[in-house]
């Protein structure tokens, strides 16, 4: 199968009026892309009052040496389930690899490492997901309202999430200034 028409290890980024007010201007992190469906954690929003010192409070985990971090808006599905996307240098047992770029931990396993100074060295917390049944995602990326570009540690940890949109577009030589909400009927 030619896996180039699949988004593991890119950034989805919602195009202006994407018309579901829970992903204007989303950034996710696409983490599995394949024919059975797709899912991707969102980087692009913070959850407000919670942070990650106050996280590991809810499981009991003293922060130790971490530093506290917002927590991101991972999506709309499961939002009380948490997920770590990190750097490649550490694993645990559920973590998946993500196209060689970055991995992808659900367990409290990840939590304890950063905690104790023993995980990944870049990290991203988040609580829910985005996901796409088989074939819907595929099917929505043939109209409006999503642009992937390639998924990079630079756009995934050396931007703030109020900025990773428009430095995501930029990336790709686009103003998201310059975006419309709608398509032509010519």
């Amino acid at each position: 199968m030619d896996d180039s028409s699949f988004l593991t290890g890119q950034i989805l980024l919602a195009l202006p009026g994407i018309g579901d007010p829970r992903f204007e201007r989303a950034v996710i992190a696409m983490c599995a892309h394949d024919d059975q469906g797709a899912l991707g954690v969102g980087i692009g929003h913070e959850i407000e009052g919670l942070s990650f010192h106050e996280l590991l409070g809810q499981f009991e985990i003293d922060p130790g040496v971490a530093p506290d971090a917002p927590v991101h808006y991972g999506g709309p599905v499961e939002p009380r389930r948490g997920f770590v996307v990190h750097s490649t240098d550490w694993g645990g047992q559920d973590t998946i690899d993500v196209a060689g770029r970055w991995a992808l931990s659900g367990t409290v396993d990840v939590l304890r490492a950063i905690a104790d100074g023993t995980g990944p060295s870049r990290w991203i917390v988040a609580l829910g997901y985005a996901g796409w049944a088989e074939g819907q995602l595929d099917e929505e990326m043939t109209r409006h309202g999503w642009f992937n570009v390639p998924g990079d540690a630079a756009l995934l940890y050396d931007n703030t999430a109020d900025r990773r949109w428009e430095r995501s577009f930029a990336r790709a030589g686009i103003d998201p200034r310059l975006l419309s909400s709608g398509a032509g009927t010519a």
